[in-house]
């Protein structure tokens, strides 16, 4: 057998287009593949703020039509290469749905999403890619799964599909007419009949029922989906499906998050010269406007501020009772936003609140800071823990999902009750042991050490691979 084909199928790939962790992980795990000798190839909107001068796209292919709906849709596809690799990247160019800047609207996003996973059926005959597994992420393109198990088409009919979810969510609930958009109707499949039942049609669940692999990205978070609580209102169809679920921990592009080369921060170091750490943090207090003071343990927070990530937890007491600085960078919803600016205004000497989007300042934060917070409510995978690990910050994390999976004790703290007590507890035990400064160094040493490379799971993603293609045999 030649080369493994896979074509990856998402809504976003970074660096091209970002909104979260979905666009970390297509835009890493590639390349780890293609280093097992896998054939990759990826395909993704081709959104607005998509510069083609930045990342030298060119127009391969005008006009390509696509029959939806009723009527002929005529799509551009342009192609460019994922940065400082050789794997291909696929633009589909549809102005009409894909032409604002914006990755996600609010009233269209189904409609957008259902053409563009119908639209891979047409394109991959095009750019002659005859794909053993289809890889599709999330709820936008939980259709594809859809298509090809109905396709008879050459380069489509033979694919085997694996379907992650990274956030069980994000859902795309929508009523039964967008079917019409991808030239589908309740008849097409026994899955679109039996979720339509409830009057509305369900991607996620589409997806969960006809891929033939499932994966989610965390062990701990694949068996969190299964429960009431954690399911999202799918853990019975998720308990239907859990003979071809897995949990593959996310893994992480360790060269981007590098204190040796980060040429975002001041003062570069190793595990072997953990000393020079200070420097960073010195600086980033005199940038944020904290007090600058080496031995004050400095708390950050690099998150969207959103529900599921377990703000409600902090409160004034901590500061009131507790000696430390917290600093914030985010932004989010706006009763979080507003709360973070509260404390600022309320401990000046304490609280630095930064609501912005600030890539390079993050890279700062997890340089500069001695802890970093992660309270969720629930965390599928998290690369925030992982990245601050890198550079020697240790997390403070709920216990959940991801989290579970790699904040062990001795890389750092974790509780598992969602309550203000128990991360008041905490905190108070990660302060304590930062006043050790043996045992802080010891952890540090182990944080950084603690191996986040995609190797280990582009093997686990690898072996589904596999078995796909045998079982098809």
């Amino acid at each position: 057998m030649g080369k493994l084909k896979i074509l990856m199928v998402a809504a976003e790939i970074s660096p091209f287009a970002k909104v979260g962790g979905l666009a970390d992980v297509t835009g890493s795990l590639p390349p780890a593949l293609v280093a097992l000798g896998v054939d990759v190839r990826m395909i993704m909107p081709k959104y607005g703020g998509i510069s083609e001068e930045k990342y030298g796209l060119k127009r391969i292919y005008e006009k390509i039509e696509i029959p939806t709906g009723g009527k002929i849709a005529k799509i551009d596809l342009y192609q460019g290469f994922l940065p400082h690799t050789n794997i291909p990247v696929y633009f589909v160019d549809y102005p009409e749905y894909f032409g604002s800047k914006e990755i996600y609207t609010d009233n269209d996003d189904t409609k957008r999403f259902i053409f563009f996973s119908l639209s891979i059926i047409y394109i991959l005959p095009i750019i002659e890619f005859k794909p053993d597994v289809v890889h599709a992420h999330d709820f936008h393109s939980a259709l594809v799964c859809n298509f090809i198990n109905l396709s008879d088409y050459t380069y489509s009919k033979d694919a085997k599909t694996l379907y992650t979810i990274h956030n069980l969510n994000y859902q795309g609930q929508t009523s039964p007419d967008i079917l019409k958009t991808g030239n589908l109707s309740l008849n097409s499949l026994e899955s679109l009949a039996v979720d339509a039942k409830d009057g509305d049609i369900n991607f996620m669940v589409q997806g969960i029922f006809n891929c033939q692999a499932l994966n989610t990205v965390s062990p701990t978070y694949a068996k969190e989906i299964m429960t009431k609580e954690q399911g999202g209102g799918l853990h019975r169809v998720i308990k239907k499906n859990k003979h071809k679920l897995l949990g593959i921990l996310n893994g992480l592009d360790i060269s981007k998050f590098d204190p040796e080369a980060d040429t975002n921060i001041c003062c570069n170091f190793s595990v072997n010269s953990i000393d020079k750490k200070v420097e960073n943090k010195l600086a980033l207090q005199k940038e944020v406007g904290l007090p600058i003071n080496k031995d004050k343990p400095l708390l950050a927070i690099v998150s969207r501020l959103a529900w599921q990530k377990g703000f409600e937890l902090i409160n004034s007491d901590f500061f009131e009772k507790l000696d430390f600085q917290l600093l914030v960078l985010g932004t989010g919803e706006k009763k979080y936003e507003d709360k973070f600016k509260l404390l600022a205004e309320k401990y000046p000497e304490k609280v630095s609140a930064q609501i912005s989007f600030d890539v390079n300042l993050a890279q700062r934060i997890y340089a500069g800071s001695d802890f970093f917070l992660m309270p969720s409510r629930y965390e599928p995978c998290g690369l925030g823990q992982m990245m601050a690990m890198r550079y020697g910050t240790l997390p403070i994390v709920r216990k959940t999902g991801g989290l579970a999976d790699t904040v062990g004790s001795k890389v750092g703290f974790s509780f598992t009750t969602f309550s203000q007590r128990s991360f008041y507890l905490a905190i108070n035990k990660a302060l304590k042991v930062y006043a050790n400064k043996k045992k802080y160094r010891s952890m540090q040493v182990k944080a950084m050490k603690t191996d986040f490379t995609w190797s280990k799971s582009a093997k686990k993603y690898l072996n589904i691979y596999k078995k796909l293609v045998k079982n098809r045999k």
